[in-house]
């Protein structure tokens, strides 16, 4: 996944008012929500169990 970080900049720190530190203290999840993006979903249980039976260490 690539990053338009000029944009994420703009729209962190003028759009929300973010500082320069606390902008870049955010993982980029932290930062989709904060601007509103759709999240995922959480990993549901049968997700899991075919995680765990692929990768069973």
């Amino acid at each position: 996944m690539r990053f338009d970080w000029p944009q994420l900049m703009q729209a962190g720190m003028r759009g929300l008012g973010l500082t320069p530190d606390v902008f870049w203290q955010l993982t980029p999840a932290e930062l989709r929500l904060l601007l509103g993006e759709p999240q995922s979903p959480p990993m549901g249980r049968s997700r899991l169990d075919a995680l765990m039976a692929a990768f069973p260490d």
